[in-house]
């Protein structure tokens, strides 16, 4: 393996993307050059694993290639097809019928003429799947997290957010207001604190407090039930994301505002339909209507884009239907057997796991480095995967995102861990590096951002 391959002053083995961004150019676009010869250079290199695409329909083993057009095929564990519905004939035969029927474009805005009789009933459906009074869906999950807290939130108000949410909350967070405040991953006693001294100083202002059920990159769950008290107590909404487990955790599907026995309590909850329920799209459920005009007629993301399609209405329509069938239990029994196996094996070979049981087993695999080598390791040897590396997490927590799905096999989890342990050994022994087994696992903490209050 080439590892050290330079191009030029190029580092392709430890460089990180702010390296090569030119932010001292007056030329705006000029200023990405020296990053599009970084990547090339990582490409050529054999170490880059981004902007892979299929060649063939989502399932345990795909064809796909590098952005290089390199062909690689193997057992995949990089798809966000939790229950594995996105091949389902059902599902397949219910887009057919909404094409035949609507054709394949909504051809206006929800605020408009973009509406069908689909959407509509997917809004009905979400609602009584969430046990609230009300929901909108949204062509996008981004744009649902993005401009629910823009509508939401203004200038003189406040967000308090976990450091770790998704990109689409906390830019949303910045857009609306400069009172953001970032808490430690999963601290309400943090959160408790925030509020606190908000109120202290504000009795007025509206304060939005952000959180996710299943955090992507680390499998970690907060404490509901303790933040919606909090945030009763101090005047404040609660918004929860619930787009990695919404569908594919939970005897009935909920999640963990199931499991947690919260379900239909918390003021807000968003998601996406993009990792269960087979579509883009996403949704914003409440137990206050008074929100879905709000949302309709004064949120950017929703008010001027086309609305989502009847073909991706039909289809999540299609999967709520079989989530909520028998068919449905049994697919999250084995999805949950398969996790519980990955985690087992891949713990067992030694390798530091992060988080809860969800589709989502983080895997640390060590510094940009290692962790790029053992990912070309993996793709040529059969093994896809997705790689998170610094600066998205911290210089030695580069990790794996494992993603599990219902149709997977115990012999398709055991070719992945042991490709995973031959991509290690083989990377530790060419560049006498440590194994990321060897590393204390307090090395991986998450990186975070530093809180605004």
């Amino acid at each position: 393996m080439d590892s050290g391959t330079n191009s030029g002053s190029i580092d392709v083995l430890e460089g990180v993307i702010t390296d090569y961004f030119d932010k001292g150019k007056s030329d705006l676009i000029g200023r990405w050059t020296g990053f599009e010869e970084y990547l090339n250079a990582r490409l050529d290199a054999g170490l880059d694993p981004y902007s892979k695409y299929t060649a063939s329909k989502i399932g345990p083993e795909i064809i796909a290639y590098d952005r290089g057009r390199t062909q690689f095929t193997g057992v995949n564990f990089a798809s966000q097809d939790y229950l594995n519905l996105s091949t389902h004939p059902a599902v397949i035969q219910a887009a057919t019928k909404a094409a035949n029927t609507y054709g394949v474009h909504s051809a206006g805005s929800a605020a408009l003429m973009g509406l069908t009789e689909l959407t509509m009933e997917l809004e009905r459906t979400v609602a009584k799947f969430f046990h609230v009074a009300d929901a909108t869906v949204f062509p996008t999950g981004w744009g649902a997290g993005f401009g629910l807290i823009k509508t939401l939130v203004k200038p003189w108000d406040h967000v308090i957010i976990d450091v770790l949410a998704h990109a689409c909350l906390q830019e949303g967070a910045d857009s609306a207001t400069a009172n953001v405040h970032r808490f430690p991953h999963c601290s309400n006693e943090a959160v408790e604190r925030r509020l606190s001294r908000i109120r202290q100083g504000d009795r007025n202002a509206g304060i939005l407090v952000v959180t996710e059920t299943v955090f992507s990159m680390d499998s970690d769950v907060p404490q509901l039930r303790d933040l919606q008290q909090m945030c009763r107590k101090f005047d404040a909404t609660l918004m929860v994301d619930v787009a990695h487990d919404a569908g594919a955790i939970g005897p009935r599907g909920r999640g963990y505002l199931e499991t947690q026995g919260v379900l239909g309590e918390i003021d807000i909850v968003m998601g996406s339909f993009s990792k269960t329920f087979a579509s883009n799209g996403g949704f914003v459920a409440t137990n206050r209507p008074e929100l879905k005009p709000a949302l309709r007629y004064a949120c950017g993301p929703l008010t001027f884009t086309n609305s989502m399609s009847p073909v991706q209405a039909a289809t999540v329509l299609e999967c709520f239907r079989i989530v909520d069938s028998a068919e449905g239990q049994q697919r999250r029994t084995r999805l949950m057997s398969n996790i519980t196996y990955m985690r087992e094996q891949m713990a067992e070979a030694g390798f530091a796991l992060l988080g809860q049981n969800s589709a989502i087993i983080p895997v640390i695999v060590g510094t940009n480095g290692t962790s790029r080598m053992m990912t070309s390791y993996a793709l040529r040897h059969g093994a896809i995967v997705n790689l998170v590396e610094y600066p998205a997490v911290s210089k030695n927590g580069c990790r794996w995102r494992v993603q599990v799905m219902h149709d997977h096999t115990t012999d398709q989890i055991d070719r992945f861990v042991e490709t995973a342990k031959s991509a290690r050994r083989v990377v530790a022994a060419a560049h006498n590096l440590i194994p990321p087994s060897e590393l204390h696992e307090d090395a991986f903490e998450p990186k975070r951002r530093t809180s605004s209050s």
